[in-house]
């Protein structure tokens, strides 16, 4: 059983989160709220979301102890395995709670927006398993990037709706998505992938996703006898970071690092690199951490993981990182895909993308650290996606 539910409308001193949406989404947005929180206590509904969370998603995920990754760098690493979860990433818990909640206020269609493609394989593989059509927008250049996810969600039944518009990538997508949900509010539940966007969304995310917290935090003191002394996360949105940190939040002993997009390199305009280099603002629905000019316009981004290019961050980690409470460090493209390389040769684990920010900061702070530390990373994603990807940037590298 997850932690009892707690709804945040504002984080921080700064006020991060509320609600700045559309007057046609302001009633369906309470609409949600109202809703989740009568799902949160109806037994039969937390019965049938743990449920499907074991028998179709495939939990609990392990925590691994990285033997030779851990003699590398000589201090004590685990991994929490959110890459052997079903679908192949942490997104799948979100989707099985929201897409469960749908049902429970009678949505009969499911729009999402996704970029590197999990979370629109998870929440098309989730409306196969509850017999809910599924509509995923897509930015155009992240279709190029991730032509196997859109495969895998047409093969779920959904329908996939490339969006060339701005930069193709998933702000332009998230958009899309919000247009459709504002001109079909009726029928219409749109799953938001990460743990951003109007309220209720941030909490409700991260209520469904606490589960990797949850377990970690139960398996590391099997495993060990102690809490970590490190846990480290990928920041796109932010949904796996907020999920693993929310069981540690509290401990304040345990140090909570995020790694984010630094792109081509930290002195590059191209990167998303949102809790480094980012202002407060409003997009999306809320108030938080936005690339953006000083008219307020938001930027185009980049990022070698489509699922980290977003200009923006959840507001819960903007009052984290405003507050000290967890550290944020920008990882390269050259970084990402070295240690993308390094799990898969040491470990015999091909992470996604994104995952490879996060595994790229413990390793680079490892040394920082008590050499008894013990590290915690959370591996998001599995890295089939992004082969293809791989391999193309080391053709380009000889040619």
């Amino acid at each position: 059983m997850l932690k009892e539910l707690e709804l945040q409308v504002r984080f921080g001193d700064q006020g991060y989160g509320g609600i700045y949406s559309s007057e046609s989404l302001i009633a369906v947005l309470a609409e949600v709220e109202t809703s989740f929180r009568e799902a949160m206590a109806d037994r039969k509904f937390v019965d049938q979301f743990e449920e499907l969370l074991r028998t179709f998603a495939g939990r609990a995920t392990p925590v691994m102890f990285a033997e030779r990754l851990s003699d590398k760098y000589g201090r004590t690493i685990f991994l929490k395995r959110e890459d052997l979860l079903h679908g192949g990433a942490h997104k799948t818990n979100s989707t099985i709670g929201q897409l469960l909640l749908a049902k429970y206020m009678g949505k009969t269609r499911v729009i999402a927006e996704t970029g590197a493609g999990q979370h629109g394989v998870a929440t098309a593989m989730t409306g196969a398993k509850l017999g809910l059509p599924v509509e995923v927008y897509m930015g155009a250049v992240d279709i190029e990037r991730q032509r196997t996810n859109v495969k895998r969600m047409e093969l779920f039944g959904a329908q996939v709706h490339s969006v060339a518009s701005g930069g193709g990538i998933l702000k332009d997508a998230i958009n899309e998505a919000m247009r459709d949900w504002i001109t079909n509010v009726g029928d219409t539940y749109h799953c938001f992938g990460t743990a951003a966007g109007p309220y209720p969304y941030p909490s409700m995310v991260k209520y469904f996703q606490s589960v990797i917290g949850h377990e970690a935090r139960a398996q590391i003191i099997e495993m060990t006898g102690k809490l970590p002394t490190a846990v480290f996360a990928c920041i796109g949105g932010g949904s796996n970071a907020v999920g693993i940190f929310s069981a540690f939040e509290d401990d304040g002993d345990v140090r909570l690092f995020g790694a984010e997009p630094a792109g081509v390199g930290n002195d590059s305009d191209r990167h998303a690199a949102t809790l480094t280099k980012g202002s407060p603002g409003v997009f999306h629905g809320m108030h938080s951490l936005f690339l953006q000019n000083t008219e307020g316009q938001i930027a185009n981004t980049h990022s070698i993981a489509a699922g980290l290019d977003y200009p923006g961050v959840g507001p819960e980690l903007a009052a984290m990182r405003d507050s000290g409470r967890a550290t944020f460090g920008a990882v390269t493209d050259e970084e990402t895909l070295r240690a993308f390389a390094e799990l898969s040769a040491l470990e015999g684990i091909i992470p996604a993308f994104e995952s490879a920010h996060a595994l790229a900061l413990a390793t680079r702070t490892a040394g920082d650290l008590d050499p008894d530390a013990a590290l915690l990373v959370c591996v998001s994603g599995r890295g089939d996606k992004d082969l293809d990807e791989y391999w193309h940037y080391l053709g380009s590298l000889s040619a």
